[in-house]
């Protein structure tokens, strides 16, 4: 288990993540939406988190959503250490209900997002308590990957609600990530380089 914090003058978060776990979430954020995204986050890339996060909620949520992210990708680059007998890539192609999303994963150590959900373009309701908008979702995927080193493409394939894209997409990086970081004994660094 591998434990982050942070602390600015707009969030105070303390993270705990392991990257081979049993699907276990604790989550506080007071962003009732984030809270469901990263429980099925760890539940279905069968993930151990916790998250005790407060932030400066009267503004919006935008700077407790990133800086979990920047926390998440901080300890799941570290819970991997070396990277070594890692399978490295992942993807999955995820439904739910009418929508369709893939989400595909590179732990290669450099860092990339590429992000494409047109039919999230416009969307700015918040979505339950805390003032999570649609946007938020690729602000902290952001952080995720820039503080993780890795590359993740998540992409809408066919649209819908908004409720469920954002939710597939969680769902889909989720079992992304969790097949990339699958053990597979004797695989050494999964590189010609030499090093992740």
């Amino acid at each position: 288990m591998t434990k982050i914090e942070r602390e600015t003058a707009e969030t105070k978060i303390a993270l705990s993540f392991s990257a081979r776990g049993a699907g276990k979430a604790q989550i506080q954020t007071g962003v009732g939406f984030f809270d469901h995204m990263l429980t099925l986050f760890a539940r279905h890339g069968r993930f151990d988190l916790t998250v005790e996060a407060v932030g400066d909620l009267q503004v919006d949520g935008h700077h407790l959503v990133e800086d979990v992210g920047i926390c998440l990708g901080k300890a799941l680059a570290q819970n991997l250490g070396g990277k070594k007998n890692i399978r490295r890539y992942g993807q999955s192609i995820l439904p739910m209900d009418e929508c369709l999303v893939l989400a595909a994963v590179d732990l290669s150590g450099r860092s990339y997002l590429g992000y494409h959900f047109p039919s999230l373009s416009g969307a700015s309701a918040a979505m339950g308590e805390g003032g999570f908008v649609p946007e938020l979702a690729q602000e902290f995927w952001r952080a995720v990957v820039a503080n993780g080193g890795f590359n993740l493409h998540l992409r809408e394939l066919v649209g819908g609600n908004t409720h469920h894209l954002l939710e597939a997409g969680f769902k889909a990086a989720s079992r992304a990530i969790r097949m990339a970081v699958e053990e597979l004994p004797g695989e050494g660094i999964p590189s010609t380089k030499g090093i992740l």
